[in-house]
């Protein structure tokens, strides 16, 4: 039970300020008669009556009232009843031994070295002294006292409130670990159960989920915590909907694996996660795929140090391949992958070969694939980022469909047994360079599968992954913290969306179903719209989007156009006729293409114009062999564009 000394604080501390300034000035007041009463107590050696008749208490009333006057003043003009309650520590008795020592100087002046009739002068010396012991003991039982309770309010008053969905054992997990929390201040549950609505658990109220909306108004809540991690997606999704009205910030709980040691703290708590924003149940992987094509081989992957590459790595080091094969053009990310699986495979007997490479360079291809002869190659290497492809054509072809080829060549050559290539869904149809590239990519691997029979090539192919470089989610998030504005190319762009560890998962478990020359597409649900997952991003950040229908919202959404080679909706099919296969999530897609005799004499044509880098051939013979190929906007190349540039001035400084 709290003492009933330190239960008095909160009222004080409630006081207005001017209210509690004056009551420590009469504190002081009352300890410069009370020191004076024991200077007369010292020097006489006897307790004088001040209201008395006597020399010595005429004396005393004068004593008494020059102490007030000279000290109260200087104790204002120091400083000492400005925050009184937050002084502690040797600042606080430095400011008060100087004040006092002020005071003492001009006390000692009049009653000691002047004198004044009942007053002993050795009074002027021990009053002071007195006044400076109980002063700063008053400053010190006061920081004791309401020290402590004047932070606990400040704490409680500046910490943001919060309401934890769930009252099950996660939920009391998580309250507890807040109580102490400098961070979030717990204002009670949210919980499904109706019978749970009105009760008390652990000191906090629980409420029933249909109020939010009041109780965030009421209780000035500024989040709302989800702790109910076994929760299935649907009602996930639904209490999230829910939520969003309410326009509160909205953090989680990891999943059940995660939280397998029993116990909650608050730095579990974390922003939403990518597929929390997706709002698509994933499929559970099929182990027997998963392991087909990896467990106990030596499996390789070009562009390990990218998002795909790096979470196809994460994944495959999990199932234990004997050798694990690391190819990546970027030291830095070569380096990075490296050092965190090294970190997570410590106890495996996997071995771990980091190898910097390109793969346009088809003798160091051939090398790493003659030394250790991989039984499975996952070409994840690609130049991917639309608008860059764009504006650097021959740099992106030759790395997507050359460094393609040449892994492919190599990969055959040496024996490897599976080779899956990952594709995109801007290969269909495609407006945009890069896409014309991937398509073309796929068609080598197709042509190659029935020539080179050994080696089964095969490729999927799927929409954006959310949370990769360059990924809209990333760059949303950061700009929702930097107070927008939200950069849009166009309200209509439509995408599919999955998350990487779903996308390698799925492209691990297709790779493991592919007989040669398979075109694979992943099942990406229903198509988003990038303003709705914009707005939802902010909505559940505890924010509002800024329109014209909203004009004081948080966040506005500024559309800045198509970019080059963009597209407003993206397709995963050429044609219309796509296969089931034994798992619900990948289908097979038939897909027309050039044989390997034809396509071949078209490629190095095509490699003479890339190094070279006539950009207007490049276009043209791309247009030829993909079909579906329709630039939907003039050549952007930077270089092109510069040399033109250059030509057009010498032209008119020749004229």
């Amino acid at each position: 039970m709290k003492n009933p000394i330190f239960e008095l604080s909160a009222p004080i501390l409630a006081l207005p300020r001017i209210a509690k300034r004056l009551l420590v000035l009469s504190v002081d007041m009352g300890l410069c008669i009370v020191t004076l009463w024991l200077a007369y107590y010292l020097r006489l050696g006897e307790f004088i009556s001040i209201a008395g008749q006597s020399e010595w208490a005429s004396g005393a009333v004068w004593a008494s009232a020059t102490a007030i006057a000279i000290a109260l003043p200087i104790f204002i003009v120091s400083g000492l009843y400005r925050a009184i309650f937050r002084y502690s520590g040797w600042p606080a008795l430095l400011t008060v031994a100087r004040a006092v020592a002020i005071y003492g100087l001009l006390y000692a002046c009049i009653f000691t070295a002047v004198g004044v009739s009942g007053v002993p002068r050795t009074v002027g010396i021990i009053q002071p002294i007195l006044l400076l012991l109980l002063v700063g003991a008053s400053r010190a039982l006061a920081r004791m006292w309401l020290g402590d309770e004047y932070t606990s309010i400040l704490k409680r008053s500046s910490r943001p409130k919060a309401l934890i969905y769930g009252a099950g054992s996660t939920g009391r997990q998580l309250a507890a670990a807040m109580t102490n929390s400098l961070e979030i201040q717990v204002a009670g549950f949210v919980d499904d159960d109706d019978r749970l609505h009105g009760h008390v658990l652990n000191g906090q109220p629980i409420y029933n989920p249909a109020d939010i909306e009041t109780l965030v108004e009421t209780l000035q809540i500024n989040d709302v915590l989800l702790a109910m991690p076994s929760l299935s997606r649907q009602r996930r999704n639904e209490i999230l909907s829910q939520v969003r009205r309410a326009r509160v910030a909205v953090r989680t709980l990891p999943s059940m694996n995660d939280l397998a040691q029993g116990k909650v703290s608050v730095s579990d708590l974390r922003e939403l996660d990518i597929d929390d924003l997706l709002g698509r149940e994933p499929v559970a992987p099929n182990h027997i795929l998963l392991t087909k094509n990896i467990l106990g081989k030596v499996v390789l992957v070009t562009g390990a140090g990218g998002s795909i590459g790096s979470e196809l790595c994460r994944q495959i080091a999990v199932v234990r391949p004997s050798k694990l094969l690391l190819i990546e053009q970027s030291e830095f990310a070569l380096y990075s992958i490296q050092q965190e699986l090294e970190e997570k495979m410590s106890n495996s007997e996997t071995e771990l070969v980091p190898l910097l490479a390109s793969v346009q360079d088809p003798d160091r291809m051939r090398e790493i694939m003659s030394t250790w002869h991989p039984d499975t190659v996952y070409h994840a290497a690609a130049y991917k980022h639309v608008p860059l492809v764009e504006h650097n054509p021959a740099a992106g072809i030759k790395n997507n469909v050359m460094g393609t080829l040449h892994a492919a060549q190599a990969a055959a050559e040496n024996g490897v047994s599976d080779f899956v290539l990952i594709s995109t869904d801007k290969a269909v149809r495609p407006t945009n360079v890069m896409g014309a590239s991937k398509r073309l990519a796929e068609m080598v691997l197709q042509a190659l599968a029935p020539i080179k029979t050994d080696t089964k090539f095969c490729m999927v192919r799927f929409g954006n992954v959310l949370g990769s470089s360059g990924s809209v989610v990333p760059k949303f998030r950061q700009q929702i913290r930097d107070g927008g504005p939200i950069t849009l190319t166009h309200p209509d762009v439509t995408r599919y969306f999955m998350t990487i560890p779903e996308a390698a998962q799925l492209v691990i478990q297709a790779g493991a179903m592919a007989k040669g020359g398979d075109v694979f597409v992943l099942d990406m649900g229903q198509p988003v719209k990038i303003i709705d997952l914009a707005k939802r991003m902010v909505e559940l950040s505890g924010l509002t989007v800024k329109d014209a229908q909203h004009p004081d919202g948080d966040i506005s959404i500024n559309v800045t156009g198509l970019r080059p080679g963009e597209k407003l909706f993206e397709e995963l099919l050429i044609g219309d006729n796509p296969k089931t296969t034994i798992h619900p999530c990948i289908m097979k897609a038939h897909e027309e293409f050039i044989a390997w005799e034809a396509l071949e004499d078209k490629l190095s044509a095509l490699e003479v114009a890339l190094n070279v880098n006539d950009v207007g051939v490049i276009r043209l013979m791309m247009k030829q062999l993909v079909q579906g190929y329709a630039p939907s906007d003039d050549i952007v190349d930077w270089v092109y564009l510069e040399q033109e540039d250059e030509a057009l001035k010498l032209g008119l400084s020749g004229t």
